[in-house]
């Protein structure tokens, strides 16, 4: 028995005819999780012999009539879409960069029936994240995919053990980059260095080995962006 073939047993365990009546002429669940399948296998970058690295966020964008039928159902859905996108990575070798995540959209332009994926490699990150306290009272941070931390002294940000923020992404050297933060009037003040990284890095689109990163700045590194905020005054 194939994994799909076992999605759908699972999926029939679970919801019974209710969602087969709900979904008749509509998307079918199995169609979505084949697509997830394959958008992994289009995805997959190579790390090593052994090893490839494929896409853990996901969204699945659908039709307003197909996205009103799935509401009921999202969340089982969407656990039994990962349980098997993660089984099928299991058995090719796959390696995810963080946490699998699947979602779905309501889109004007699609119709009944009809839907799409998008996906991304989405790193996890290991630091000291902020609360929204914190992050209210904090004169400068940097927020990488979905996280906050703090911006004062030096950050070293990196993929190894010894990175004060730890970017589990394979474009990402051990040591990769530096934030120093120092205050002048009143003002904080955001430099990044490289570290003589393997890739380098880009600073609002331009690559330098250096920069001044003001309220807003990206700092991209691998396949991970980093997005500095900075407040012009001291409280």
């Amino acid at each position: 028995m194939s994994g799909l073939e076992r999605f759908e047993q699972r999926l029939e365990q679970l919801i019974s005819g209710v969602f087969a009546r709900a979904f008749r002429s509509a998307v079918q669940p199995v169609e979505i999780a084949a697509a997830l399948q394959r958008e992994v296998d289009n995805n997959a970058q190579i790390l090593s012999r052994q090893r490839r690295m494929v896409p853990n966020d996901f969204h699945v964008e659908l039709s307003p009539s197909d996205t009103e039928r799935l509401a009921p159902y999202d969340t089982a859905l969407a656990s039994e879409m990962r349980a098997q996108v993660e089984e099928h990575a299991e058995v090719q070798g796959y390696v995810f960069p963080g946490r699998v995540t699947i979602t779905f959209h309501e889109v004007d332009d699609l119709t009944t029936g009809r839907f799409r994926v998008r996906s991304r490699a989405l790193a996890s990150v290991t630091g000291t994240a902020m609360t929204d306290t914190q992050v209210r009272r904090s004169e400068a941070y940097v927020e990488v995919n979905g996280t906050r931390h703090p911006l004062h002294g030096n950050l070293v940000v990196g993929r190894g053990t010894e990175a004060d923020l730890r970017i589990n992404d394979p474009g990402v050297s051990r040591r990769h980059i530096e934030f120093r933060t120092s205050t002048a009037d009143g003002v904080p003040h955001v430099t990044v260095y490289d570290l003589g990284s393997t890739n380098g890095m880009l600073v609002d689109g331009q690559k330098t080995t250096s920069a001044v990163v003001r309220d807003g700045g990206q700092v991209r590194i691998g396949s991970t962006t980093l997005t500095v905020h900075v407040v012009e005054e001291s409280r």
